[in-house]
């Protein structure tokens, strides 16, 4: 403790940032200065449940966060007052109630119990593909480039710096590029366990939109800004690991094992239940829609880019490598909550035993109806309100979500579907407005 005191000291960390998310994921923090350290380390921080997102009543509003310390991150950034300079460093960590004990609204806390309940069929690691735009304006979505794919795009600069400052917090990237539609960009956290994984989005979300900032843009993860060009999509590279191996890999015949294709049948199984959760905004639905490489269908195979669950051709033969790919997260989700649900859906095809479907390798837009009738095909909910319907049903979800985060997030979805559907849009001015 005393080393890493001294080593903050050295690089002029004067305060520490704790962050954590509310029940949407999206990304809280308070500071506390550096001198205050060990004893945050041993107590905690209180704060107010009452006025974060789908925490505490008021009458239950005293919370406390608990730090992880293996996520204490210096931050590269340099801040600058009039008389001084300073920097920060970064934690995650948990939430606990008044009486010291795990608080159920905590879905950071949700994701690392299930890691640690499922460890005996093996670990979760996960990549993560980050898409974004870059626009010019926080008012509307003004294009920056005409890019396309891998092409002609500006703003590259952000992403390298973007990756720069993640590697220095400890996240590495391993790929990015300009992505399909003009001003779309992506960026590619390396595989990593689980947990650090969602610890990741959050922080690589945070680093994307302030370096952005600085260079006068505006970089947005909105599912779907603009309706007429590719959405924005968070598809997740998943694979089980134990004793140092890669269960998702069969070495007999350098393919899936019987294991992955279960997790797969899981995730299948349990897609229309678990959606709301990896698509949690109305906004989220206008991405999953026919032509634009989003699912629609819960099918599965290695060609097709519109499938729920995508297999990558090119990892053939190599254990490391071998992963499957769930296409239908967007990066407005929760990570954590995603993720726990993607993990227990996934597990309950293992344990059952379950047997994917035939894998379809073209896009199902393509197919006619009787072709798709004969495949058997279930189609994703095309609606945030007939997801929550599902959802809210769904026995898995009352299995794995503590009450508290089930009744919150529902309570929150519900909400919102119905100030939308009271809002007057631009749509119906356009088309109405004049006429009637």
């Amino acid at each position: 403790m005393k080393e890493r005191l001294e080593e903050l000291k050295t690089r002029n960390v004067r305060f520490i940032r704790p962050v954590f998310v509310d029940i949407l994921g999206r990304m809280l923090d308070f500071t506390i200065p550096t001198n205050e350290f060990e004893s945050f380390v041993k107590d905690g921080k209180g704060f107010d449940g009452s006025s974060v997102e789908g925490f505490a009543r008021t009458e239950e509003s005293d919370l406390r966060f608990i730090p992880d310390i293996e996520t204490l991150a210096i931050s590269p950034w340099e801040y600058k007052g009039v008389e001084n300079t300073w920097r920060e460093a970064i934690v995650f960590g948990y939430i606990c109630d008044s009486g010291g004990n795990p608080y159920e609204g905590d879905t950071r806390g949700l994701l690392k119990s299930l890691i640690e309940k499922y460890k005996d069929i093996g670990t979760l690691r996960c990549g993560a593909e980050l898409e974004f735009f870059i626009f010019g304006s926080d008012k509307e979505p003004v294009h920056t480039d005409e890019g396309g794919y891998f092409r002609s795009g500006t703003c590259g600069e952000i992403r390298k710096e973007a990756q720069l400052i993640l590697s220095e917090m400890g996240i590495e990237t391993e790929f990015d590029h300009h992505e399909v539609a003009h001003s779309q960009h992506e960026i590619d956290l390396t595989c990593s366990d689980a947990l650090k994984m969602a610890d990741s989005i959050i922080l690589a979300k945070y680093t994307v939109k302030k370096i952005a900032m600085k260079f006068g843009k505006h970089a947005s993860f909105m599912p779907k800004p603009i309706a007429t060009i590719n959405g924005n999509g968070m598809h997740l590279h998943l694979s089980l690991w134990k004793d140092g191996r890669n269960i998702f890999y069969d070495g007999e015949n350098e393919g899936l094992s019987d294991i992955a294709k279960s997790y797969i049948a899981g995730l299948i199984k349990s897609g229309k239940e678990i959606q709301a959760a990896l698509n949690q905004w109305i906004n989220s639905y206008k991405r999953l829609i026919p032509g634009y490489e989003a699912p629609t269908y819960l099918c599965w195979g290695t060609k097709n880019r519109s499938a729920y669950v995508r297999v990558p051709e090119y990892q053939k033969g190599k254990e490391s490598a071998t992963r499957i790919e769930i296409r239908s997260p967007d990066p407005g989700c929760n990570p954590y909550l995603a993720l726990s649900l993607i993990h227990a859906a996934g597990i309950e095809g293992v344990k059952e035993g379950l047997e994917p479907p035939q894998p379809v390798e073209v896009d199902v837009f393509h197919l006619s109806e009787q072709e798709k009738k004969s495949l058997n095909l279930d189609e994703l909910s095309p609606s945030l309100e007939i997801a929550i319907e599902f959802f809210e049903k769904s026995e898995l979800v009352k299995r794995v979500l503590p009450q508290h985060i089930r009744w919150k997030f529902i309570e929150n979805k519900k909400i919102e579907c119905a100030s939308f559907n009271r809002a007057v849009t631009d749509y119906e001015i356009r088309n109405y407005f004049g006429t009637l």
